[in-house]
């Protein structure tokens, strides 16, 4: 083992690195006075820079988190290297041989640090990777699959992409020439060791290698290309090894920082294909994260590049997604974590759900640079997703919608622009804005007793997500539970009371009713769940059985409805009608009756009133509607309108 660094080799290196170019690999700068500048802290997180270095002494300090140092000590701990590997990633820098107190010399196989010797593995195998693409017989597969994606040689050369060979053994035994150890080659994860000795750990596969911020190759994300390969995975990348943590790590981030530092713009994509199509269709601030989710280091890291400063005009952060249902769900997830952006966040979806690189081979570049620049806002794409799930065409749609839109428009940073994200929501659902300004004020007291709960929980028990290790065994309902599991009808709601009005004198005096009294009935007349599943049991035995005996009748509506309202039909079947009777016939008079059933037929008018109304105000709110539809729609209200005053007509 080689002994220490000579200190004044320790000391040259600090002299000659400069510590403003050394610490602009990882975080963006700006002038902060007479020989200062400042940026984004890496070392913790945070909304305004606190990181300040000085050229002039070579030495850096935040004054958020209180850390500071030398150019060695930031190198440390941003790379999280030992000192001496701090040094020597230095010295490679500035092209400088250091020597050692025990005579050891850098370069050979034992004086370099471990990560440096991973390093230079990596380096040598992107290499052989590359030049088993451009020359290998067995790589035409590999050049095939770039091909039919638009990619040429030099754009394979530009991003490094190669080829790994079949046969298992190729890299291991070049590595192994090159001088490279065993434990070093499986250390990196370039290797992997059965019973027959070391093989490669990437066989018959389009190879694209993962660099770090500094431009170092540190692992390698590869694309299956044969059917018979027992790997069923799309993509394998590289473990985790000691120069390699994926979730610090975004594919192209290398070639990508210095547009995402000028334009103060960064572009998030899905993979190494998308990434490639962006950068030659001249989105150079595109990148992809490798084989795990966008998470919060990915985060921090271009906060830091692009300035993503409270105190500074937004920087901009556009993600693209697939657009399938994962796609949706990756871009929910990303909304979850937009709190941690000072900057603005826009979402990308093309049409059809084309990826970047699809989009390319499609349309061409222009049509991926027209996607990024017509990205829409993060809360939109949220709030557009969110209640896509719902018939906004009913009212319980629309309601349903509206209270799953409200925690997202509660959650915007800037409560300022919350009136007008109100006033914009209400015009997408269909409704007033009145009722979604409600809705929002009920997201924020619920939000604000679930934050209180979480922080008077004890210590490990985590509030309300705290479970029982058997919380996701569901046991079979009772019949108490399936009986109960309609809400009761509010009687109070004197639409409801007549609803009851009306299945009482049906379910008793089905004689009272013609045939055309329940077809001019819609079941979703009735507004209370139960009586509704009732209404279904009613026509589910054809409508009243003249002739049939009160109890005959009700016990084939109850058969006929579900479980839960059974015990509500024989309470309505024997419950006392407010009402006064034909002594002729001994049925309700025929006025009340008329007067249930008109009070219904209302109803049901007036929320295909509203839900035309509402339809309306969507439209109103889009601004590429087809005026044709609108016209329909329009007749289609006015047509409704008379409709209902007929209705009540009839019943004055």
């Amino acid at each position: 083992m080689p002994g220490r660094i000579k200190a004044e080799d320790v000391a040259l290196v600090k002299e000659r690195s400069s510590i403003e170019d050394v610490v602009r690999e990882h975080v963006t700068l700006r002038p902060a006075g007479p020989g200062s500048m400042k940026g984004l802290c890496p070392f913790h997180d945070e909304k305004t820079p606190s990181f300040n270095i000085r050229s002039t002494v070579g030495a850096w300090h935040c004054f958020g988190c209180g850390e500071g140092g030398d150019v060695i000590s930031f190198v440390q701990k941003v790379e999280h290297l030992t000192f001496s590997e701090a040094v020597e990633r230095l010295a490679q820098k500035l092209g400088m041989e250091l020597t050692y107190e025990e005579g050891g010399r850098p370069g050979t196989g034992e004086s370099l640090g471990r990560r440096s010797r991973l390093v230079e593995a990596h380096r040598v195998a992107q290499e052989f990777y590359h030049h088993a693409l451009l020359n290998s017989p067995e790589a035409r597969i590999g050049r095939d699959f770039l091909r039919e994606r638009g990619f040429d040689s030099e754009a394979a050369k530009r991003f490094g992409v190669g080829f790994a060979p079949r046969g298992g053994e190729e890299l291991s035994r070049h590595l192994r020439a090159k001088g490279f150890t065993d434990e070093e080659l499986t250390l990196g994860g370039l290797s992997g060791r059965g019973s027959r000795g070391l093989y490669d750990r990437f066989r018959g596969r389009l190879v694209w290698p993962i660099r770090d911020i500094t431009g170092d190759t540190v692992g390698f994300g590869a694309r299956r290309l044969y059917e018979d390969d027992r790997i069923a995975a799309k993509y394998l990348n590289t473990s985790e090894t000691p120069i390699y943590t994926k979730g610090r790590v975004l594919y192209g981030l290398d070639a990508a920082k210095k547009s995402i530092a000028g334009e103060r713009k960064a572009v998030i994509v899905e993979g190494y294909t998308d990434v490639m199509a962006c950068h030659l269709a001249g989105i150079e601030g595109a990148v992809a994260t490798c084989g795990t989710s966008f998470g919060v280091d990915h985060i921090k890291m271009l906060r830091r590049i692009m300035r993503d400063e409270a105190d500074l005009a937004p920087a901009k952060v556009v993600f693209t997604f697939d657009g399938d249902a994962a796609g949706q769900k990756a871009a929910m997830r990303a909304f979850g974590e937009d709190q941690r952006w000072a900057s603005q966040s826009f979402v990308a979806v093309a049409d059809g759900g084309m990826d970047p690189c699809e989009l390319r081979i499609a349309k061409g570049d222009d049509a991926v640079r027209h996607l990024i620049d017509d990205a829409v806002p993060m809360f939109e794409f949220a709030v557009r997703t969110t209640i896509a799930r719902f018939d906004l065409s009913t009212a319980e749609g629309r309601v349903q919608g509206m209270r799953a839109a409200a925690p997202i428009v509660n959650s915007i940073r800037d409560s300022s622009m919350r009136p007008e994200y109100i006033r914009t929501v209400a015009g997408w659902i269909g409704v007033e804005v009145e009722q979604v300004q409600a809705e929002v004020g009920r997201a924020q007291r619920l939000a604000a007793r679930d934050a209180k709960a979480e922080a008077d929980a004890p210590a490990g028990q985590g509030g309300r997500t705290q479970q029982r290790p058997d919380a996701d065994i569901v046991p079979e309902p009772s019949i108490e539970e399936v009986r109960s599991s309609l809400p009761a009808p509010d009687l109070r709601d004197p639409v409801v009371f007549a609803e009851r009005q009306l299945l009482q004198t049906l379910l008793q005096y089905p004689d009272s009713f013609d045939t055309s009294d329940i077809d001019a009935i819609v079941p979703d007349a009735f507004t209370a769940p139960a009586h509704r599943a009732i209404f279904d049991g009613v026509r589910g035995v054809g409508g009243p059985q003249r002739g049939a005996s009160t109890q005959a009748w009700a016990d084939a509506v109850a058969e006929a409805a579900p479980l839960s309202v059974r015990s509500l039909v024989s309470e309505l079947s024997v419950a006392p009608l407010p009402t006064r009777f034909d002594k002729a016939t001994g049925l309700p008079e025929r006025r009340y009756i008329d007067s249930l059933l008109v009070r219904v037929q209302e109803v049901a008018l007036t929320r295909k009133i509203g839900d035309a109304m509402s339809a309306m105000r969507r439209m109103a709110a889009d601004p590429h509607n087809d005026p044709a539809t609108a016209r329909a729609l329009s007749g289609e209200l006015q047509d409704l309108q008379r409709e209902l005053a007929q209705l009540r007509d009839r019943a004055s």
